[in-house]
């Protein structure tokens, strides 16, 4: 070290130097020597030139030339590693840079600027730097008039550290959109495309930026038209991508409409085109991704862009790439391809989940290409989480399909790979690849029983323990498939891995869906006769219990009437009928929903009492008895001549 030092030493040195004429030749000198010289700029931060670079930069002594001089040459040591750039954070460089704007010279201005650029947009600097003072977006904001080059750096700033809707707030708030938008029709390319990064950030899964920009014009223009403009072929690719992304966040916002022909025409095929061989690796990973947000929630977009260039063909081709038979010959390219290739998968995989979300015919052309199921149960176990994320999206997608779930998804024992992706995955993983289990447990799914051989329940059970709501849901929705018309051994395990503590728990759930999903698992497991009397025989005080407990509670209708209809399934029982008939509280309540004002929980109380009451059965006559005491039959008479069909009938 002390060797490689030496040389560089002098370049330190000379900084101070009591002759200003002096430092400032020195601060060139070293310019220079840095520009493209990585070991130097390291070399010279090992000996502390940092520190003093800034100490001058902020002296009100310096000339401008010298403050401007410091200003680029820290710019350049910036330039180099992230390590770089760490050292010059920890010597408070952003305040430093911050304050320097507040200089009334235009050159020193925006060599900050430049600088500051080249800090934010590295990997290792927090955003929130730049939002730490209230007063600095302001401030950025009316140096945006000054000159290209404010307007170059200062937008590229805002897109870096733009991370999510509490920044956008900021920035939008801070008037981003009316001092941005005319910038997009700069003499300067660099400032149009910096400015038309701006709007695609601030854009993003943002619902009040978006229907604000369909409303704004430049020179006449609406933004939306310009965007359209910049789509078109003849711009370069970042600019044609980048508006695409622009559209597509005002489309999903529902600033412009689904069938708008600009999305139809022009957004849509602009990002099938990214899609293609021709073009670069990151290009083909943002077309794919964007366009995947882009139909993700409408079917008729889904359509089209299935037929679009042979599009779920071409998407094949991202497993294949590079190969050793690339044709790159720049061979830096094939290094950085072939450590990103996973990126081609997970994009792959995200625009096939929304290809084949809604239509039967997608997803069958999708497991019809090459190699396709092998290629998701690969990606099931691939090492990067984001690829195993985006297969399971894609396997949840195709496993939408019953035509599916018998054939492919049978031949290729999916669910293998997905009950391991399942041990202790994180949270966004465990809630997709529940959400594939439930449709792989549906009566019809040949799945269902090697699942179960596997120890399903128990993580299923624990997944309704979660504290996550998608997964609780997820896990007793799973259950509830795998009760429907299963065998009494799988309904008692079922019962023994949830235990009644953990049953009372989810039926006092404070989310319906997780209330609505356990009735049905109940009602599923107190189906045919035998079932029923064996489970009631085992858990019936504590069932009857819970059934009470909801028909006394705040509850909605669906709610109500799905618990009526686990009453009916009890009467139906042999021996289980007496826990109704010996509980008058219960029959009280049969009694009051028959006189119900909704026209679904008188139906689903008459289902009770005819349960009870079936002439050939054992008891029938006593059963009938009690009921008539308890004036039903009153009941009866009153609903016969009911204005609704349905409960006249019963």
């Amino acid at each position: 070290l002390q060797e490689v030092t030496a040389s560089s030493r002098h370049y330190v040195d000379r900084l101070f130097d009591l002759d200003p004429q002096k430092v400032l030749q020195g601060v060139i000198d070293m310019k220079n020597a840095v520009i493209g010289n990585n070991k130097q700029k390291a070399n010279l931060i090992v000996l502390g030139a940092v520190p003093r670079l800034l100490y001058l930069l902020q002296q009100e002594t310096s000339s401008t030339e010298l403050r401007t001089e410091c200003a680029v040459v820290l710019g350049s040591l910036a330039m180099g590693t992230e390590n770089n750039v760490k050292s010059l954070l920890d010597c408070h460089i952003i305040p430093a840079l911050l304050q320097g704007l507040l200089s009334p010279d235009l050159k020193f201005i925006e060599a900050c600027l430049r600088c500051l650029r080249t800090i934010f947009i590295s990997p290792v600097t927090p955003e929130d730097l730049l939002y730490t003072d209230a007063t600095v977006i302001s401030h950025l904001m009316a140096l945006l008039s000054r000159s290209r080059y404010t307007q170059e750096y200062i937008c590229q700033i805002f897109s870096h550290c733009c991370k999510g809707p509490d920044h956008q707030t900021i920035l939008f708030n801070h008037g981003a959109v009316q001092n941005i938008a005319h910038l997009l029709v700069s003499s300067s390319y660099k400032v149009r495309m910096q400015a038309l990064k701006c709007f695609s950030v601030l854009a993003f899964e943002n619902p009040q930026v978006s229907m604000t920009l369909v409303n704004v014009s430049v020179d006449g223009e609406l933004l939306p038209q310009i965007f359209v403009k910049m789509l078109q072929r003849d711009k370069p690719i970042e600019m044609q991508l980048t508006s695409a992304k622009c559209l597509t966040s005002m489309c999903r916002a529902g600033a412009i409409r689904t069938d708008d022909s600009c999305i139809v025409l022009k957004t849509l095929p602009c990002l099938v085109r990214m899609c293609s061989k021709e073009r670069l690796l990151e290009e083909r990973v943002e077309g794919a991704e964007t366009l995947a947000y882009l139909i993700e929630t409408d079917v008729e977009l889904q359509r089209i862009a299935s037929i679009t260039d042979h599009l779920i063909v071409m998407l094949a081709d991202y497993f294949k790439y590079p190969s050793s038979v690339s044709a790159i010959t720049d061979i830096k390219r094939l290094d950085h391809d072939l450590k990103h290739a996973h990126e081609l998968r997970q994009a792959a995989f995200k625009l096939y989940a929304s290809l084949g979300a809604n239509d039967e015919d997608i997803r069958k052309k999708i497991i019809e290409t090459e190699n396709m199921m092998d290629r998701i149960v690969n990606g099931l176990s691939e090492s990067t989480i984001k690829v195993r994320l985006a297969a399971v999206r894609c396997l949840h997608s195709l496993s939408r399909s019953v035509q599916q779930l018998r054939t492919s998804f049978q031949d290729h024992a999916v669910w293998k790979p997905l009950m391991k992706v399942l041990q202790n995955a994180p949270n966004e993983i465990l809630v997709v690849a529940s959400s594939t289990l439930c449709n792989l447990l549906l009566e019809f799914s040949p799945s269902k029983e090697p699942i179960l051989e596997s120890g399903a329940i128990e993580l299923l059970c624990s997944l309704t323990q979660s504290e996550n709501l998608a997964l609780r849901v997820n896990g007793i929705w799973a259950l509830m498939n795998m009760a429907f018309q299963a065998e009494q051994k799988i309904k008692s395990d079922i019962l023994r891995g949830l235990s009644t503590e953990q049953l009372f728990q989810l039926l006092s759930d404070s989310d319906v869906n997780v209330l609505m999903k356990t009735l049905g698992l109940l009602r599923n497991l107190l189906s045919t006769r035998p079932h029923i009397d064996h489970i009631m025989s085992t858990h019936g005080k504590q069932i009857m219990q819970a059934v009470t407990l909801i028909l006394e509670g705040e509850h909605n209708i669906e709610v109500k009437e799905q618990t009526l209809c686990i009453l009916a399934n009890i009467a139906d029982g042999t021996t289980a009928k007496e826990l109704i008939m010996t509980n008058d509280d219960i029959l009280q309540k049969i009694k009051y929903y028959m006189s119900h004002s909704n026209a679904k929980l008188q139906l689903a109380a008459m289902f009770c009492i005819s349960n009870l009451i079936w002439n050939e059965e054992e008891g029938s006559q006593e059963r009938q008895d009690k009921l008539r005491d308890m004036g039903i039959v009153d009941i009866l008479h009153k609903l016969s001549q009911s204005s609704d069909p349905n409960l006249c009938d019963k």
